[in-house]
């Protein structure tokens, strides 16, 4: 199927692909070059090889179009070497273990950067250039753009544990724009407590008409008992309780596996926390500094969440459960794209990337952001912990191989996004995945409680 090019097609996407472009290049511009080639842990990888490999996805894209065999030379003439950018595409052949990706020393940031500008001209020449756009095309330049702010993310997780493990208190990572949360809505009372969501039969999955990924698809029904959803998620406070009554020395909270990893890694507390002049105290972007009782929780893995679930007589939602409290509207009989309704979110909705925030806001900050049930921030701020499996939904059908399908083992979803996540990005849809015993990302969870009236449903 094609459809014949418009200049406003054109321009959507050339803009769009500008200006996340120009965005990944602000996150980096505060690094020193010897910040940008370091691999802090295992987990994560350097800054400069996530700008070399978000540009060769683009250059990958270019390839199947053959559109690429100029660039193919260039990029040997600036010292690229394009195997040490493939992450995991079999497809591509040669792949540089996550693992060591810090022991190469090229391309260098300055080779990295101009690979990266032949491929700011490559694109849009490309697109300019079509006579006709196929559905094809214009998914997979999408999909390179989301790629692209899937890794600003990443990235902003590594700078994280890179300046927190090896770095003093005085030494930080300084966004070129930081702004503080919203001030009338933090000095609002704490909302507390859980909401109903009526059971039945609810239609899971993306149900819009702009650009999703393929596992947010095919939207499908599944059935739901009535249940109980926390209002706000599990704050700092909340979580320090669960510390101070020996939440992390009790197993009968955690799931055997998750029981043995924090025995072994001698988990004490989130990532990050530290007990200092008898306090928890935490470096984030904002420097040293004593833990925001109201803040969401972050930096915890499913493992964690999952066993202050327990001790607090609750449990962790499914995804379903998730969904349909972010997304379903009582009144009009219909799921929205966003918990506030289909209006994609403003800095007044959620604290996301673009908000500038760089940490999350205290609960209660955004009540224009609430779902229609009630429950805030859903979107932004943490990515909530739910206890589905990532598996694919029933009639998946891969729209870009190894993307999202090869992944569905042996992982967690999660919902919502972060404040480190682009507004572009999220939607009440959007499936997270990772692995329950991982913590660098920032994630949080809310609870559920089953609904004593289940099976009573009006």
């Amino acid at each position: 199927m094609t459809e014949a090019v418009s200049e406003s097609i054109h321009q959507s996407l050339i803009s769009d692909f500008s200006e996340v472009r120009k965005a990944t290049i602000e996150l980096f511009r505060p690094l020193r070059v010897e910040d940008a080639v370091v691999q802090s842990d295992a987990f994560g990888s350097p800054a400069n090889w996530h700008l070399a490999h978000v540009t060769w996805f683009f250059h990958k894209i270019l390839e199947k179009y053959g559109s690429s065999q100029m660039l193919e030379d260039d990029a040997k003439k600036v010292g690229v070497s394009l195997s040490y950018l493939n992450s995991y595409y079999q497809r591509y052949g040669s792949i540089l273990p996550k693992t060591e990706r810090g022991k190469f020393p090229r391309p260098t940031v300055e080779q990295t950067l101009r690979y990266r500008s032949l491929i700011d001209t490559a694109v849009p020449a490309f697109l300019s250039q079509a006579i006709t756009l196929t559905d094809e095309i214009r998914y997979d330049i999408t999909l390179g753009i989301q790629h692209e702010m899937q890794h600003q993310e990443l990235m902003i997780y590594d700078f994280q544990n890179y300046f927190q493990r090896f770095l003093d208190s005085e030494d930080n990572y300084k966004p070129v724009v930081a702004r503080d949360p919203p001030i009338a809505q933090v000095n609002r009372e704490k909302p507390t407590g859980t909401v109903r969501v009526p059971g039945g039969i609810y239609e899971l999955g993306f149900s819009g008409t702009d650009f999703c990924y393929d596992n947010e698809l095919p939207e499908h029904k599944v059935y739901l008992q009535p249940f109980k959803i926390d209002i706000a998620p599990v704050t700092n406070g909340d979580f320090i309780r669960f510390v101070e009554a020996g939440g992390y020395q009790d197993y009968k909270y955690w799931l055997s596996d998750g029981w043995d990893l924090a025995q072994e890694q001698q988990w004490k507390a989130p990532l990050y926390w530290e007990w200092k002049d008898d306090k928890w105290v935490k470096k984030d972007f904002r420097g040293l500094r004593e833990i925001d009782l109201d803040e969401p929780v972050v930096n915890v893995s499913y493992y964690e969440a999952d066993a202050y679930a327990h001790w607090a007589g609750k449990r962790l939602p499914t995804e379903p459960e998730w969904e349909k409290a972010a997304s379903w509207n009582e009144e009009i009989q219909r799921k929205t794209l966003y918990p506030w309704g289909d209006q994609p979110p403003t800095v007044e909705h959620a604290n996301l990337l673009e908000s500038h925030i760089w940490r999350p806001a205290r609960v209660g900050s955004y009540p224009k952001g609430k779902s229609h049930y009630g429950c805030h921030q859903m979107i932004g701020d943490a990515w909530e912990w739910t206890s589905s499996e990532y598996v694919l939904y029933p009639g998946f059908h891969s729209k870009f191989s190894e993307y999202t399908d090869k992944w569905a083992i042996n992982q967690k979803v999660l919902r919502g996004g972060c404040f480190a996540t682009p507004s572009m990005q999220i939607r009440n849809s959007y499936r997270n995945y990772f692995k329950p015993h991982e913590r660098i990302l920032f994630a949080g969870f809310r609870c559920v409680e089953d609904d004593p009236s289940r099976g009573l449903e009006e």
